[in-house]
């Protein structure tokens, strides 16, 4: 039987191994452009879910703490990449160059996360060290792939520019220039993610206004989850947003 890209992303998200995680393979070239529904992802027993809030730390030079916080961004990572190959499922009769897009982004999380992971293991660290939480399969999946790429592409990537900024920084003054570097690439490979969204949003509803946006948002998401505290107006420029809608975000 010939594996396909569905094949590959059922396999990646239903996963129970680390491996399965963080090396699923390179996807093939053959769709079959069947669906699947898939209500939760696969967890290996490496990776204890957090059933209590955590916070932030703000100092990041004691060693354990930003490890944390890279582990952190590692299984968001994972999520989205998961996430991506369950809409590819979700989303079968969707046009190819929409699920190719979805393929694409899920390699370069995979490859993200891996630059996390590898930087983890150097730390003394390795992924699943920390409990993690699946914030994004709360309120990533949907119905419709407008609502998909309005909470995921435009919404949770889109904030991903304003935080990745925030701890480029935050990583730098810690005195981690290589948590620094890897978080500066990985910031600015997202500025695609985001203006992927941005344009099938366009596709699927004719425009991309703010308000129409946000009629998008299901409870209890709101425009402020999807943002950081300071806007990365550049790369979100640069992903296409425009002035109008980054002024509307800016308010929430």
């Amino acid at each position: 039987m010939v594996k396909t890209v569905e094949k590959w992303a059922f396999e990646f998200v239903s996963a129970t191994t680390l491996s399965g995680k963080l090396r699923p393979g390179i996807p093939p070239s053959e769709w079959s452009g069947e669906g699947a529904e898939i209500s939760a992802p696969g967890r290996p027993p490496e990776l204890v879910q957090r059933t209590s809030r955590k916070k932030t730390p703000k100092d990041l030079r004691d060693v354990e703490k930003r490890a944390n916080v890279l582990h952190t961004f590692l299984h968001h990572e994972l999520q989205a990449a998961e996430l991506m190959a369950w809409a590819i499922l979700k989303f079968p009769t969707t046009p190819l160059g929409f699920r190719r897009g979805l393929l694409g982004i899920a390699q370069d999380e995979l490859r993200h996360l891996n630059l996390y992971a590898e930087h983890l293991e150097k730390l003394g660290y390795p992924f699943g060290s920390f409990e993690v939480k699946d914030w994004f399969w709360d309120r990533g999946p949907c119905a419709t792939p407008v609502e998909f790429v309005a909470r995921m592409a435009i919404g949770f990537e889109g904030g991903n520019l304003d935080h990745g900024a925030r701890f480029t920084k935050a990583f730098a003054d810690a005195g981690d220039a290589r948590a620094a570097e890897i978080q500066a690439q990985i910031t600015e490979e997202e500025i695609s993610h985001a203006a992927f969204g941005l344009h099938w949003f366009r596709e699927f509803t004719g425009g991309v206004d703010f308000e129409r946006w946000m009629k998008l948002l299901p409870s209890p998401i709101t425009p402020a989850m999807t943002k950081g505290a300071v806007m990365n107006r550049e790369a979100r420029r640069r992903a296409g947003f425009s002035d109008e809608f980054l002024s509307a975000l800016e308010k929430w």
